[in-house]
């Protein structure tokens, strides 16, 4: 495992994450549904769409400015809502927060993080994104909608790819869906292995609550206890009717997260939602279904400028960044990126990738030939490389 001083891209704050966590919590944030064949594929398929460079032209004012969800960005990139961030970092999703807010390009709290909305909204001037999903319990719904709404939040990020938690085999093999003595035993082996994430973290870092849930999850302390709760309300009986319900509670902006079918895509348009997220969970429910980048540009022909298209899922730089907007995105969402760098160094990390993946994309632009990200399309892509991603 090579070990860099200076690091530079996701994967090298990957190694990083590696070696500060404890096993099972860098597993939790690394791994995918059973084989990951979907966790791969989400990375490769980037990968092989190839740009098409340009010679030239003037490209003097590059401009990687944009709006998402009618918010200013200094680039068409938001935070993914990550579950757990703040036990990767002490106060892990306030850290993320500050360096997103610095970059000026949106954070999305995960309900499932450590930090509370309140906290991530006081420690920040811009106003977060908020994620969550339909429980059977509308009315904890309703409540922690107007808990977010109250502290500020103006965009919702619904996630509904979740009906049921998908299978991931390193979360078992750690023993993190075990009760017992022995996976006790065995993950506190793992912590007392991380001496530095143990006094940073686990010590300094408490209270190491749900925080947006701890008014609504009994026992919200108790990762067993809370883990019971989420599995007993994940619904699967939802439907676009709730979908409905939800779109009248909400009076911001809501982007629907887990679409992968251009039907569904269709029907986000029909509710009335002001955009949907392209996303298969970054490989964390299904294994086997189609990557991200095979399926946005049919999503994006699909709804055209009815409704504004972002994607997530293996995104690892700027480049690919570049590659998400030439096939019909109007932004993207990263998650594991972020989250490997907040495990690395907090919240410079997060700003020092972030600070990278902007000079990326600038770079793509401007050996593409164009200087406004609205007007990269499929024509900045190889015509082979094009052809062969319909």
């Amino acid at each position: 495992m090579k070990k860099y001083a200076y690091p530079a891209s996701a994967d090298d704050y990957r190694q990083l994450a590696r070696r500060r966590l404890p096993q099972f919590l860098f597993d939790y944030v690394d791994g995918g549904a059973t084989d990951e064949c979907t966790l791969a594929a989400n990375v490769t398929d980037w990968q092989s769409v190839s740009l098409r460079q340009r010679v030239l032209i003037d490209v003097n004012r590059i401009d990687t400015s944009t709006t998402l969800a009618g918010q200013p960005c200094s680039m068409p990139l938001a935070l993914a809502p990550v579950g757990l961030a703040g036990m990767l970092a002490r106060r892990g999703e306030v850290q993320a927060a500050r360096a997103a807010a610095a970059l000026s390009v949106p954070f999305t709290l995960s309900t499932v993080g450590i930090c509370s909305v309140d906290e991530v909204q006081a420690a920040t001037p811009a106003p977060c994104w908020f994620q969550l999903y339909m429980l059977r319990d509308r009315g904890i719904v309703r409540a922690i909608l107007e808990k977010a709404w109250a502290s500020g939040c103006r965009t919702l990020v619904f996630t509904v790819d979740l009906p049921l938690p998908g299978m991931r085999h390193r979360d078992t093999r750690n023993g993190m869906t075990a009760q017992g003595l022995r996976p006790a035993l065995n993950r506190m082996q793992q912590v007392l292995s991380c001496p530095g994430w143990l006094w940073d973290v686990a010590l300094r870092g408490k209270p190491l609550t749900f925080g947006s849930l701890s008014a609504q999850v009994p026992d919200a302390r108790d990762f067993n206890a809370f883990k019971a709760w989420v599995d007993n309300q994940f619904d699967p009986g939802v439907n676009w009717t709730d979908i409905q319900w939800l779109r009248g509670l909400w009076p911001g902006k809501l982007l629907l997260k887990g679409i992968l079918d251009t039907e569904d895509a269709r029907e986000v348009v029909r509710i009335g939602a002001q955009g949907l997220v392209v996303s298969n969970h970054g490989g964390r429910q299904l294994d086997g279904v189609a990557s991200t980048a095979r399926k946005l540009p049919e999503i994006a022909q699909a709804v055209g400028a009815d409704c504004e298209v972002l994607v997530d899922g293996g995104i690892r730089s700027g480049t690919d960044l570049f590659r998400a907007l030439a096939l019909g995105a109007r932004g993207v969402l990263i998650g594991r990126p972020w989250a490997w760098a907040l495990a690395a160094d907090g919240e410079s990390a997060v700003h020092n990738l972030l600070t990278s993946w902007q000079r990326e994309l600038q770079l793509a632009m401007t050996f593409a030939g164009v200087t406004q990200v609205a007007d990269i399309g499929r024509s900045h892509l190889d015509r082979v490389a094009a052809d062969a991603t319909l």
